[in-house]
């Protein structure tokens, strides 16, 4: 399909009531945000419990509706052409808007706090988010709050996708930064874990050419910490690790490193609070180094255009006023 111009010169009436007088649906929307999200019509259709003949025939619809081509043909299944993807942002907005007109209603009959969902890697979420969830459950008991810990590339895509109110985070290097708003808050320290009895504790100091001979854990290919320690490799002229387990699982990370003779990179935070948990999980130990890992400062970061409910702004503003205690 051509990208470059729509299917006909006829002028289309683009006010809303036209649109869909013409007969676009809320279910025409959900099928070109399904094929934006999978890539395929396929599986895009199985997303939506239809079959894949009745997915096309709505795809052609839509197309026919606003005469222009909303998506190409690709080596390995569709892609949204300019068309569909403008299409496709404006129909995230009119689900999010239904959501949080959902949200507010309910929140009006039932009286409750409201809620609130966010995402945050996970030093910032220990020093952070935790104190500040505190405050807000003490102070608005009626307040539901959801949390993901992950890493920066699946948080603000789930950012965009609206399954979150705002993340703390960094935003990925493959994303357009003009799509978000952030307020830097601080840097994230990051330290070594090893089991303890670890052969490297023998050591006073560690260098970077003590380590790649040991198997190592860590976040999946392209995460920022991943190539942070990558990186901090290339800079000494040391061999990268030649045997890696990629988990984003804090929790797989230190039940593999306390069994094994692994080494793991992750947030300070999170190792002092492992080692001082008194349980088994707390049988690790930082590794003195003589180098340091750098990764670039995590942010509050809210998607562009796209307001808080009273519930999230209230739990954004008490990070904020956190982050500058």
């Amino acid at each position: 399909m051509d990208d470059s111009a729509p299917h006909s010169s006829t002028a289309v009436d683009y006010s809303e009531r036209g649109i869909f007088r013409l007969g676009l649906k809320m279910s025409h929307l959900q099928l070109i945000l399904a094929i934006e999200e999978h890539g395929q019509i396929s599986a895009a259709a199985d997303s939506l419990s239809i079959s894949q003949p009745a997915a096309s025939r709505m795809l052609g619809e839509i197309e026919t509706i606003l005469k222009a081509p909303l998506y190409a043909r690709v080596a390995r299944g569709v892609e949204l052409t300019q068309y569909g993807r403008a299409l496709a942002r404006r129909a995230r907005t009119i689900f999010l808007e239904l959501r949080e007109t959902t949200r507010e209603i309910n929140e009006l009959k039932t009286g409750s706090g409201g809620s609130v969902s966010l995402g945050s890697v996970t030093g910032p979420a220990l020093n952070l988010a935790v104190p500040a969830i505190r405050q807000v459950s003490t102070a608005y008991p009626g307040i539901e709050i959801n949390i993901q810990i992950e890493n920066s590339n699946v948080l603000v895509r789930e950012l965009l996708a609206a399954r979150h109110d705002f993340v703390i985070g960094r935003i990925p290097d493959d994303m357009d930064p003009r799509q978000f708003n952030l307020i830097e808050l601080g840097e994230e320290d990051v330290c070594l874990i090893v089991r303890a009895g670890h052969p490297l504790l023998d050591k006073s100091i560690i260098s970077s050419s003590d380590l790649p001979g040991y198997d190592w854990v860590f976040q999946p290919s392209g995460t920022l910490l991943r190539r942070a320690v990558e990186d901090s490799f290339l800079s000494a002229g040391t061999p990268l690790p030649s045997t890696i387990i990629n988990t984003s699982s804090t929790i797989l990370t230190v039940s593999i490193v306390r069994h094994t003779n692994a080494v793991a990179p992750v947030a300070r935070d999170v190792a002092t609070l492992i080692a001082g948990s008194g349980s088994q999980a707390g049988e690790i130990r930082v590794l003195p180094t003589d180098f340091d890992i750098k990764i670039r400062p995590y942010s509050l970061i809210t998607a562009r255009g796209r307001a808080l409910p009273p519930s999230a702004k209230l739990l954004y503003d008490l990070i904020l006023k956190q982050s500058s205690a």
